[in-house]
C-alpha cells in the first residue's frame, strides 16, 4: 500500500498543481520554429554576397543614373559630382527639342516596326519547314539557322560587308547579271538601315525558329488529322489551326525582339558608326556617343526614356496576353 500511495502522490500533486502548457506541446511549437529560422540564416547567408553586389553594382549605378538624369553633370564635373545643379526635367525637355535624338528615335522606331514582322515571319517559315520536311537532314538545318545567333557581330559584319560590297559583292553581282547596278548599300542613307535590318533579320531568325518549333511541336496532331478528314487545305490549317494555338508564343516572341531591336546597338556600331548622314543612328548608339562626349545628365535622361519604352511594350505584352487567354 505504501508503494501505491507514493505513486499517487505525484499524479494528485500534478493534478492539483497550476496549469501550465505541457513540456511535449512546447517542443511541438518550438521545435517546427528552430529549424526554419535555421534555413532562414543559412539561405540568407548563402545569398547574402550577391545581395551585397548586387546593391553595389547594379541597383547603386541604376539609382546615381536616375539622379544624375536631373542634373548638369558632366565631364568636367566628376571631380566634384555633388556641386552640380538640379536642373529638374530640363534634360528630358531637351531629348524631344534635339533633333539628332529623334532622328535616333526615328530610326529606332522603323527598325523594330519593320524587323520584328520581318523576323518573325522568317523565322516561323523555318519553323514551318523544319517541323513538316525530313527529318534525317532536321539537325543540320537547326544548326544552321541557329549559328548566327552565337556568332560574333564582327563575324557576322564581316559576313555582310562581303555579301553587300559595292563592287564585289555576291549581291550585286547576282544583281548586275539581270543588268542592274547594285547600289553602295551601307554608304546610302536609303538603303543603310534596311541593310541593317536585314542583317539583324538573318542574325536573330534562329532564334525565333527554336521557339516556334517548340511550339509547333506542342500541337495535337490530331487537330490536323481533323482538319484534314473535314476538307482542309494546308493554308486552311495553317490559318485556323496552327496560327491560333501559337498565338502565345508569337506574343512572347513579338515583345522579346521588340525589346531587343529597341535597344539596337551592336549593328550600327559595328558596320555603320551610325552613318551616312545619321541614317543609321539608334537611341542605344546615341546614348553610347553621349556618355563618350562626356554629357552624362543628358545621356542618363536618354537611357530612362529608352527603359520607359521597354516597359510600355512589356505592359502590352501582359495586356494582350490577358486578352488571348
Amino acid at each position: 500500500m505504501s508503494t501505491g500511495a507514493r505513486q499517487e502522490v505525484p499524479a494528485a500533486a500534478a493534478r492539483s498543481g497550476p496549469e501550465a502548457p505541457a513540456v511535449d506541446t512546447i517542443l511541438d511549437r518550438a521545435g517546427p520554429r528552430r529549424p526554419a529560422l535555421r534555413r532562414a540564416v543559412v539561405g540568407w547567408a548563402f545569398a547574402l554576397p550577391f545581395v551585397v553586389l548586387f546593391l553595389i553594382f547594379m541597383a547603386g549605378p541604376v539609382l546615381a543614373s536616375l539622379l544624375m538624369s536631373f542634373t548638369d553633370l558632366r565631364s568636367a564635373d566628376l571631380r566634384n559630382p555633388l556641386a552640380v545643379d538640379f536642373v529638374g526635367l530640363d534634360n528630358y525637355a531637351r531629348l524631344f527639342s534635339d533633333e539628332l535624338f529623334r532622328r535616333a528615335a526615328l530610326n529606332t522606331v522603323l527598325f523594330v516596326v519593320v524587323g520584328v514582322p520581318l523576323t518573325m515571319a522568317t523565322g516561323l517559315a523555318a519553323a514551318v519547314g523544319l517541323n513538316a520536311g525530313v527529318t534525317k537532314f532536321r539537325t543540320v538545318f537547326r544548326v544552321g539557322y541557329y549559328l548566327p545567333v552565337v556568332t560574333s557581330i564582327v563575324a557576322v559584319s564581316v559576313v555582310w560587308k562581303f555579301l553587300l560590297h559595292p563592287d564585289a559583292g555576291l549581291v550585286n553581282s547576282l544583281l548586275w547579271l539581270v543588268g542592274v547596278d547594285g547600289p553602295n548599300w551601307f554608304f546610302e542613307s536609303r538603303y543603310a538601315l534596311p541593310s541593317l535590318i536585314l542583317m539583324a533579320t538573318w542574325r536573330n531568325l534562329g532564334f525565333l525558329m527554336v521557339i516556334f518549333l517548340a511550339g509547333l511541336q506542342a500541337v495535337p496532331g490530331q487537330l490536323y488529322e481533323a482538319a484534314v478528314i473535314d476538307g482542309a487545305g494546308r493554308w486552311t490549317r495553317f490559318r485556323r489551326v496552327t496560327l491560333p494555338l501559337l498565338r502565345p508564343t508569337l506574343l512572347f516572341a513579338a515583345v522579346v525582339t521588340g525589346i531587343g531591336y529597341l535597344q539596337v546597338f551592336e549593328e550600327p556600331l559595328v558596320m555603320t558608326q551610325g552613318g551616312p548622314l545619321n541614317s543609321t543612328l539608334s537611341v542605344s548608339y546615341h546614348i553610347y556617343n553621349q556618355f563618350g562626349f562626356g554629357n552624362y545628365g543628358y545621356a542618363s535622361a536618354a537611357s530612362y526614356l529608352l527603359f520607359v519604352a521597354v516597359v510600355l511594350l512589356s505592359l502590352l505584352q501582359f495586356r494582350l496576353m490577358r486578352s488571348t487567354d
